[in-house]
Formats: structure tokens, C-alpha cells, sequence
């Protein structure tokens, strides 16, 4: 199926760290709002991170986002996908990252999932010549043993670029 990514990126000038997944879930399309699905660790594992109260609406996400100088977005403006398998991913049209890298001050690019960081490598860094760096996938659908404690683990380095 033809996907269209539809959301908005979310940043600001104050914005030092964009954070990149591949393109919005079923569940986040539906939402319309990034990271939506319930059993999606995302805003859980920033949230712990940050040592706040979990978020949970569109205002105290994006809110959060701001106050801790991360931009939000995906890799990808259009693609074949089936439901919301990154492996299905075909035809990819990549998202123009230059507005947000214009018009704020980010640092370092991070990048969600092996699939996410792969698509940036070969349509995006080219044009950006930043290198991003890898996490780990927050889907519901990554599920091994004790993923909490290694998303955290793994998550915390966001921090090393907003916190200063």
C-alpha cells in the first residue's frame, strides 16, 4: 500500500537533537500523531529518561519535546509498506530535512531502528552530512527480555546533547 507521511515535524529553534523514525505506524496515522500504538516505548522510554511523569497527550508530548530541545520526524515522505512492517518498506521517497536543520540548532541526528538508520545512510545523509546515530527500535513489536531497561540504557544519550 502507497503511504504518505502526513504529520508535521515537530522542532524549534531551540531544538539540538532530531530524533528520526522510518515513517508513522497504522496506529500513529490513525492518531495522527507520532509514536501513537500503546505498546510502542517511545514516549515511555523519553519520559524515563527525563525522569518525568509519563506523557500522554499531544500537547504535554510535543510540550516535553520542546522543553528538552528535541526535534521529532521521520526518514521517509512516501513509500510501499504493508501495515506497519518496516521490512515491507519499498519505493521510498525521503523527507527534505533542510527547514528543521535551518531554522534550529541541532547537534546530532538519532535515528530509530536499523531500518530507520539504514534509509537515512542511503537517502538522507548525502544531503545532510551528518551521521546519525543508531537506537534501538521502540515498537511493541521488539519485544526480546528486559527491552525496557536496554531502550533506557541505549536512550540515554539524547540527554548528553540537550543537557547542555
Amino acid at each position: 500500500m502507497k503511504v504518505f507521511h502526513e504529520l508535521q515535524p515537530i522542532y524549534n529553534k531551540d531544538s539540538k537533537v532530531l530524533i528520526l523514525g522510518s515513517i508513522p505506524s497504522v496506529k500513529s496515522r490513525e492518531e495522527n500523531f507520532y509514536y501513537a500504538h500503546p505498546k510502542n516505548r517511545f514516549w515511555m522510554t523519553l519520559s524515563r529518561v527525563y525522569n518525568e511523569e509519563i506523557l500522554n497527550t499531544k500537547e504535554d508530548k510535543i510540550k516535553f519535546l520542546n522543553r528538552h530541545n528535541i526535534a521529532l520526524f521521520d526518514v521517509i515522505k512516501s513509500c510501499e509498506i504493508n501495515s506497519s512492517k518496516d521490512s515491507s518498506i519499498k519505493n521510498v521517497v525521503p523527507n527534505d530535512l533542510t527547514p528543521i536543520l535551518k531554522h534550529s540548532n541541532i547537534k546530532a541526528i538519532f535515528t530509530t531502528g536499523k531500518k530507520t538508520h539504514e534509509l537515512y545512510q542511503k537517502y538522507i545523509f548525502k544531503k545532510t552530512n551528518i551521521n546519525s546515530i543508531l537506537l534501538p527500535s521502540t515498537s511493541g513489536a521488539n519485544t526480546p527480555k528486559g527491552i525496557e531497561e536496554k531502550l533506557f540504557e541505549s536512550y540515554k544519550i539524547i540527554k548528553e546533547y540537550t543537557d547542555n
